[in-house]
């Protein structure tokens, strides 16, 4: 049976737009056959409530990046092209 270690570290890099924040993460898993590097991201968003900061985490994989942005894609079609979304949004402003 394989023994599984997973060390966690810092981001080796952050980027930043307002509340929300994207890291890379290289991760260092460790197993019989020895120890195995590989790279994963994850997008937070910090919200106040109650006085309190919060933050909401995604972890990603490097596969799911390239879905992660036809879903954004689709959402903000909707948002900022539809009518229906443009009258939402004037409605908001």
């Amino acid at each position: 049976m394989k023994k599984e270690i997973k060390i966690q570290n810092k981001p080796v890099k952050k980027y930043r737009s307002g509340c929300v924040e994207g890291c890379i993460w290289v991760n260092k898993k460790i197993t019989d056959d020895g120890e195995i590097e590989f790279k994963s991201a994850s997008i937070s968003r910090s919200y106040k409530k109650d006085d309190e900061w919060h933050s909401d985490v995604i972890n990603l994989r490097r596969l799911d990046i390239p879905k992660l942005q036809m879903v954004l894609h689709k959402l903000q079609e909707e948002l900022f092209l539809s009518e229906e979304g443009k009258e939402e949004a004037e409605e908001n402003d």
